[in-house]
C-alpha cells in the first residue's frame, strides 16, 4: 500500500518540475491526471498538500511570490480539483441520500398511516358484519316469536269462540227450560180456567189475571236472554 503513494510522489515531483521549467508552456492536464490518480489511491487534500510540500522541498523552491511559486500553487490547485469534486459529489450524494431517506421515511409514515386506516376499516367491517349477523338473528327470533304469538292468538280465539258457543248453548237450554215451564204453567192455568168458567165467574177473573202475569214473565225472560246473546 505504501509503494503506490511513493510512486505517486515521484510522479508528482516530475510533473511539477516539467511544469516549472523555464519557457515551458503552461498546461494543467498533468496536474488533473495526478489528481485523478490521487482519488483512485484514496488520497485526501491533506495527503496531496503534504506530497506537494515534499515536492517543493525536493525542487528547492524558496517561499515567496515569484512566478514559479505562483505556478506551483496553481498546479497544486489543479491537482486537488478532482479530490474536491469527489468530495463535492460525495456531499451532493449525501444530500441526495438524506433527501431520499426523508422521502422514504415520509412514505413509510404514510404507508403506516394507510395501514392503520385499513386495519380500522377491517375492524369496522367485522363489527358491521357481526352487527348484521346479530340483527339477522334478532329479526329471525322476532319473526319466530310473532308466529308463535299468532298461533297462540288463534288458539285463544278458538277457545273463546268455543266458550261463547258453550255459553250460548247453556243459555239456550235455560231459556228453553224456563219458557217450557212458563208455557206449561199457562197451559195448566188455561185448563183451570176452562173448569172454573163452568162454575165461578169471579174466580175466572182471578185466574185470567194470574195467567197474564205468567205471560208477562215469559216475555221478560225472552228479552233478558236476547240481551245476553247480544253481549256475547
Amino acid at each position: 500500500m505504501k509503494q503506490k503513494p511513493i510512486g505517486f510522489s515521484q510522479s508528482y515531483v516530475t510533473a511539477l518540475r516539467n511544469n516549472l521549467k523555464p519557457g515551458a508552456r503552461a498546461s494543467w492536464q498533468p496536474a488533473l491526471r495526478l489528481g485523478r490518480q490521487a482519488v483512485a489511491l484514496g488520497l485526501e487534500t491533506l495527503d496531496l498538500a503534504r506530497i506537494h510540500g515534499q515536492a517543493l522541498a525536493t525542487l528547492k523552491l524558496s517561499k515567496g511570490n515569484n512566478g514559479r511559486n505562483k505556478r506551483a500553487e496553481i498546479f497544486f490547485t489543479e491537482a486537488n480539483t478532482p479530490i474536491e469534486e469527489t468530495h463535492r459529489a460525495a456531499r451532493q450524494s449525501n444530500v441526495h441520500m438524506n433527501r431520499m431517506k426523508e422521502t422514504l421515511n415520509q412514505r413509510t409514515e404514510e404507508l403506516a398511516a394507510t395501514n392503520r386506516q385499513l386495519q380500522r376499516g377491517v375492524v369496522r367491517r367485522k363489527v358491521m358484519e357481526e352487527t348484521f349477523k346479530k340483527s339477522g338473528r334478532h329479526h329471525q327470533k322476532c319473526l319466530e316469536e310473532s308466529l308463535q304469538l299468532q298461533k297462540r292468538l288463534r288458539q285463544l280465539t278458538h277457545r273463546v269462540m268455543a266458550t261463547q258457543e258453550d255459553e250460548r248453548q247453556s243459555i239456550s237450554r235455560e231459556l228453553q227450560d224456563e219458557i217450557a215451564q212458563t208455557l206449561l204453567g199457562i197451559n195448566v192455568r188455561l185448563l183451570s180456567l176452562k173448569q172454573e168458567a163452568r162454575r165461578n165467574t169471579k174466580g175466572l177473573k182471578n185466574e185470567i189475571a194470574s195467567t197474564q202475569r205468567l205471560v208477562a214473565k215469559s216475555a221478560r225472560s225472552v228479552r233478558r236472554v236476547a240481551r245476553e246473546f247480544g253481549s256475547l
